[in-house]
């Protein structure tokens, strides 16, 4: 059975939450005849996986349109379109549209593409409000050396000014995709020539560079499940079919979704730190991974977010994936938005030669170039080593605030809340059974000024749950506060 697409949520008031967007996406469907009387809706759970949201979300949905009258519940059978709509002529579609295609462009003109890249909102929502705990992703951005990076701008010359001011490379500013190379090669472990490095702005523009140019529409690619909606969105909105894949102690299970997906042509992994569970890729995965993409003639990207934040003695801390033998079919995607801040707006993805003139290209139809002046300053940041000396200071306050966050959750709690430590990332994973409702503490926290995001809204068809707690960009008194809200709350 196809699923008719509603209109994107972001058709309804931006104040909706959620579920209210996929309950007047589902009711639009209905009414607009796109769901027509007596139509079996589908299984909450795999509905719930094609909208990228929670079955809860779906659910709740189903259960306003049931009492409203728009559905009827059959007992053992599922849940269909009432037949009473038809009389009222609701839900009966028209000759035309029994004949139009699943996806149809809605009045405001949005090509078919350009209704899969609204529909993302659906899944994914850029955070438009101020960090606060316990958001994940957000850097300590307070301690940035500002007064580094404004004394190294200005000290271009008058003429070096005037030649950033100009159309650039759309690849990027050859320092900078110098200084990145050699960056790499002493950081991560990947050797790699500076003209295969492509600068783009952060890695959401990366993955959107090599979706465009790698996938055609219809294309399967896994990805890792739960995983991080950016990506998932991404792809879907480039009209590729995002494959889920579950992970275990090693991470994704290939040879799971080789067997499941035989015709894939991508996987997209976070090998260092899976986003969000925190799981590390071993090395016979990480093998296995490279020898299936060499089988299959398939790519994989490399999403490294939080690759440099792993703590410890730094001989270590586990290599990219693109650094070990047989990575020739690896994408690698860094940004800058996580080691120095987002509002930097920079990343790079290294792609092999033959691929460097076609990113290069598809990032000059998208955007020309990313400033000039930035590039150049950042260029200077990383050869003088200001990089360095300010990942190291961000280590070690990482560190220390994880081991608050913990210890203070814990006494919170009453010792319900047992963090694990890591040696690596910006965020915590509190995991619980499976037949556990997250979503619930998560509101509770919401209401109470708290960011607790629920595992389940990264969850495709995992069953897994639990709540996630970044803790990098917040200050001590800040992870007190929130920590003795969320244990109150969890103690309850």
């Amino acid at each position: 059975m196809s699923v008719a697409r509603a209109n994107p949520p972001s058709a309804t008031p931006s104040s909706a939450t959620l579920r209210q967007q996929v309950y007047a996406q589902l009711r639009s469907a209905i009414e607009q005849g796109r769901w027509p009387a007596g139509m079996r809706l589908p299984p909450s759970r795999a509905h719930a996986g094609l909208l990228g949201v929670s079955r809860n979300t779906v659910l709740w949905a189903v259960q306003r349109l049931l009492a409203e009258g728009y559905v009827q519940a059959r007992v053992g059978d599922g849940t269909y379109v009432a037949q009473a709509l038809a009389k009222h002529g609701v839900g009966a579609p028209s000759n035309a549209q029994l004949h139009a295609p699943a996806l149809v462009a809605p009045p405001r003109g949005l090509s078919r593409r350009g209704q899969l890249v609204a529909d993302t909102a659906a899944r994914w929502r850029p955070p438009l409000v101020a960090a606060r705990a316990f958001r994940m992703g957000a850097p300590e951005v307070a301690s940035f050396p500002f007064a580094v990076w404004d004394r190294l701008a200005r000290q271009a010359s008058q003429a070096q000014r005037a030649a950033r001011a100009h159309y650039l490379d759309p690849a990027g500013d050859p320092d900078l995709r110098q200084a990145v190379a050699q960056w790499l090669w002493a950081s991560r472990g990947i050797r790699c020539d500076a003209a295969q490095v492509v600068v783009c702005s952060g890695s959401q523009q990366g993955i959107d560079l090599i979706a465009r140019l790698l996938l055609d529409v219809g294309e399967e690619v896994l990805v890792e499940d739960p995983c991080y909606p950016g990506i998932r969105a991404s792809l879907l909105g480039h009209g590729a079919l995002a494959r889920p894949v579950p992970l275990d102690a090693s991470g994704l299970c290939i040879a799971q979704g080789a067997a499941q997906w035989p015709a894939a042509r991508m996987a997209v992994v976070t090998p260092t730190h899976q986003f969000p569970t925190g799981v590390r890729m071993d090395l016979p995965r990480r093998q296995a991974l490279l020898q299936w993409a060499r089988d299959h003639d398939a790519w994989v990207v490399e999403d490294d977010y939080d690759g440099e934040f792993q703590y410890g003695n730094a001989a270590q801390r586990v290599p990219a994936l693109c650094s070990l033998p047989g990575s020739e079919r690896v994408l690698y995607v860094g940004t800058f938005s996580k080691t120095l801040h987002p509002g930097m707006r920079l990343g790079f993805v290294v792609v092999p030669p033959a691929l460097v003139e076609a990113f290069a290209m598809a990032r000059a139809i998208t955007d020309r170039h990313a400033p000039g002046d930035a590039q150049a300053v950042l260029a200077r940041f990383i050869a003088e080593g200001h990089l360095l000396r300010h990942l190291r200071r961000m280590r070690e306050l990482y560190l220390h605030r994880q081991q608050l966050l913990i210890g203070t959750l814990a006494d919170a709690s009453d010792g319900h809340w047992q963090l694990p430590a890591s040696d690596r990332g910006m965020h915590l994973l509190h995991e619980v059974p499976t037949d556990t409702d997250d979503e619930p503490l998560a509101r509770s926290a919401q209401a109470a000024g708290v960011m607790l995001v629920p595992l389940s809204r990264y969850a495709i068809h995992s069953p897994r749950r639990g709540w996630l707690l970044g803790y990098a960009g917040y200050g001590d008194e800040e992870i007190r506060a929130a920590a003795r809200v969320v244990g109150a709350l969890a103690g309850r």
